[in-house]
């Protein structure tokens, strides 16, 4: 892997009572092929008093991906999904031109000892489709197409990669891959990805040109091919990345697109309150943060 351009440690942020490692977007890195947010939430252990609430809150422009190692989300929206997300399954929201969500511990936890870890990643739209319907699709873990080679051990989450598809209805090409070592070995991955591509490791460690990488750290390719490197035992590591899209995306709060016009008007319809609501999660929400004047 001799084409490392930039390394991005996680930063610590707060999302309400939560604390997450943020990874994009990074001032000297917005994306990385269509993927423009990725935060790592815990590993985090709560008590009988502790819960994971996110309030209802609004998306336009971008594809939502919630992958967990640990625990349990109840996923609400507008559209009248009520799904439980589970370690090894993959929840896909696309917002579109709009939709509102929550993500809560479910109800049988709630007063128990419990378990948070997992990606929340958003995937901005292609332009021509960041008006499109939202849609919602929760594709459990056998569904994932899962493979090995030896002793690595390789998952296909979203997209497409090594002659492989994931069932994750995607919307541009693009790849999220998971590679899983017990013993310490060489890695080619070749000329297999496309676009850009990053490397981020969730456990262990990988080494390439007498460089360690470790835990909690995102490798971003020069280029594409991630080439050959070294996995460490007991590792685990994603590789992600697409072809970037020829317009810059803005971000705003929970709002991507590449118009201004559009998050200007998501804004003002959620300030107003004019979002649809979620049946069963109707009472509370997420209000739009104001910043105080500089």
């Amino acid at each position: 892997m001799s084409n490392i351009n930039l390394i991005i440690e996680e930063r610590a942020v707060s999302i309400g009572k939560f604390m997450v490692g943020r990874l994009l977007p990074f001032r000297q890195k917005r994306m990385v092929g269509p993927f423009i947010y990725i935060d790592h939430m815990g590993p985090v252990k709560l008590d009988e008093r502790e819960n994971f609430d996110v309030l209802p809150h609004p998306h336009i422009g971008l594809s939502t991906l919630t992958f967990l190692f640990e625990g349990s989300i109840l996923h609400r929206d507008t559209l009248g999904n009520v799904v439980e997300i589970k370690p090894g399954a993959v929840n896909w929201m696309t917002a579109g031109k709009g939709i509102v969500h929550s993500e809560r511990t479910p109800e049988y936890l709630r007063h128990s000892d419990k378990s948070m870890h997992g990606l929340q990643i958003w995937v901005a739209l292609p332009k021509a489709l960041e008006q499109m319907e939202p849609e919602f699709f929760h594709i459990e873990s056998e569904q994932i197409p899962d493979w090995s080679a030896g002793d690595l051990h390789f998952k296909l989450v979203a997209g497409e990669a090594f002659g492989r598809k994931s069932a994750v209805p995607v919307y541009s090409k693009l790849f999220m891959i998971e590679i899983k070592s017990k013993t310490r070995q060489v890695v080619n991955i070749g000329n297999e990805l496309y676009g850009e591509s990053g490397l981020y490791i969730l456990e262990g460690g990988i080494e390439s040109e007498g460089n360690f990488y470790g835990p909690k750290q995102l490798l971003v390719a020069a280029e594409s091919s991630l080439c050959e490197f070294t996995i460490q035992d007991d590792s685990t590591i994603y590789i992600f990345g697409g072809e970037p899209f020829p317009e810059e995306r803005l971000i705003d709060w929970n709002f991507v697109s590449s118009s201004k016009v559009l998050i200007d008007e998501a804004k003002e319809k959620w300030i107003a309150q004019t979002f649809p609501k979620i049946e069963g999660d109707e009472n509370e929400f997420v209000p739009y943060p104001t910043y105080p004047k500089k």
